[in-house]
């Protein structure tokens, strides 16, 4: 029998000290997995990054703004963290998962033969079916390779839209230095028109003419000017700066000629246009979801230790070995009974597999299509560059400069001369115009095919530095 004073008027001694060896487990179990806890939080606290802002010189390259866009360009910041967290999601998709603790105590003690069972803990451990883990681990190795293709199509499609920018950014505030030099000629034209009319060699529909053009001039320079605030605002959008920060003078673009046949473009955009590449890893996938199906279809193991307190026996002759604590070992197996839902697994799974399949030959035919209508733009453009620049804007020049003297010895009208003029600032925002769209038409070109086709590589399309995990 007990000593009396060993007991609590409120409890049996027999159950007293090991309710509080459980809270005492219970109160560690506890500080452990707020430990764990902060940690984890810790990790998450970490300072955004900022973006800087560093005044472009006065003199802009595309390679400069090229390589501002690559480092602080959101939408590349976004889906370079979107790959590193599919690459750690490996080591947590084909980890095992966590161990379960369970701990029981019983207000009123189990009375057993060696005496009360006042509480019991046990921990076990799930073991998937072997191989199962590495599947669903090459699912993951594979959502890794689609992330990586992701950023690096984020990446080719900020600096495509960069250099379209730039060239659009280019044609705008070159059609405003012709529109500058076109309307001093214009009011050289009016005072001509003027001085014509006082002396009766003009009439007034050819001064309204003049005067109505030079409004129509002052029109398109405000235009202009407004489409150039415009375009500015979505350059420094794609370089992550204030809208309104100033961008020096452009460097006049080099365009070379396109040097690639559309058969090598349709070649060079399934090996490196990261839409098809995603298909294709799409269908890897889908073998994978086969095998990964099947091993779901096997069953679970799960292992684990049991441990019972039992107290000392409250009778008059104890047993010899009374208050012996009880230790088991646990072996268990799920079932997959279920055979519809088991097979339901792998049709779904062949399913999609057959869709990764057709889903490539669609992005395939759609990449054809679209390298063709840029392949026909670009080759155009540059066609009409060659016809303005060596043939069309010459030509007008000399005319409007016969125009002037003939009017001047009065063998031509007024509205002759206008006229010419009006040509020649035409001709001259059309070769403008030509040639920003056979750049922005180039680099959609050389953004579908993965690599330059004009052989002039001092501009890289490529991000600068290598991306690590």
């Amino acid at each position: 029998m007990d000593h009396p004073l060993s007991r609590s008027p409120f409890q049996p001694a027999a159950t007293r000290w090991p309710m509080l060896y459980s809270i005492s487990a219970f109160v560690l179990l506890l500080g452990i997995t707020l430990l764990f806890a902060a940690g984890a939080v810790a990790g998450d606290l970490e300072r955004p990054p900022t973006s800087e802002d560093p005044t472009l010189k006065d003199t802009v390259w595309l390679a400069d703004l090229v390589e501002q866009a690559y480092s602080h360009n959101p939408s590349i910041q976004q889906a370079r963290e979107s790959w590193r967290a599919t690459v750690e999601n490996y080591r947590i998709t084909t980890g095992y998962p966590d161990p379960q603790l369970m701990v029981t105590w019983f207000p009123e003690p189990i009375e057993t033969r060696l005496g009360p069972q006042d509480w019991n803990a046990q921990i076990s451990q799930m073991i998937p079916f072997p191989g199962k883990l590495s599947k669903a681990g090459e699912l993951v190795a594979a959502d890794a390779r689609i992330a990586r293709l992701k950023l690096d199509m984020a990446v080719k499609e900020t600096l495509l839209a960069v250099r379209e920018s730039y060239f659009e950014l280019w044609y705008i505030r070159q059609a405003k230095t012709v529109t500058e030099h076109n309307a001093r000629l214009l009011d050289h034209i009016r005072k001509i028109s003027e001085t014509a009319h006082a002396d009766n060699r003009a009439t007034l529909t050819d001064v309204v003419k003049a005067q109505s053009q030079s409004g129509q001039l002052q029109y398109d320079a405000l235009l202009l000017e407004e489409l150039e605030q415009t375009e500015m605002v979505r350059l420094n959008g794609l370089l992550n700066r204030p809208p309104e920060s100033a961008v020096g003078e452009l460097e006049t673009p080099v365009l070379s000629p396109l040097s690639a046949d559309v058969e090598t473009i349709y070649g060079l955009a399934e090996a490196n246009q990261e839409e098809i590449l995603m298909a294709q890893v799409g269908v890897d996938k889908g073998d994978t979801k086969v095998s990964l199906a099947r091993y779901q279809n096997l069953p679970d193991f799960k292992v684990g230790f049991f441990y019972a307190g039992i107290g000392d026996p409250d009778v008059p002759v104890q047993p010899r070995d009374a208050g012996r604590d009880a230790i088991g070992l646990q072996a268990g197996i799920s079932i997959p009974l279920w055979f519809g839902r088991n097979n339901s697994r792998v049709n779904k799974a062949m399913a999609e597999k057959a869709m990764a399949r057709a889903e490539k030959t669609v992005r395939v035919n759609a990449v054809r299509t679209k390298i063709r209508t840029l392949f026909f733009k670009a080759r155009n453009a540059q066609r009409i560059v060659s016809l303005y620049e060596t043939d069309l804007v010459p030509q007008a020049a000399r005319s409007m400069e016969i125009a002037e003297v003939w009017y001047r010895e009065g063998e031509s009208s007024f509205t002759d001369f206008i006229e010419t003029q009006s040509v020649w600032y035409n001709f001259q925002l059309a070769l403008a115009r030509a040639k920003a769209d056979y750049g922005i038409n180039l680099a959609r070109l050389e953004r579908m095919a993965g690599r330059y086709l004009t052989g002039d590589a001092r501009i890289s399309a490529e991000p600068a530095g290598k991306e690590q995990p």
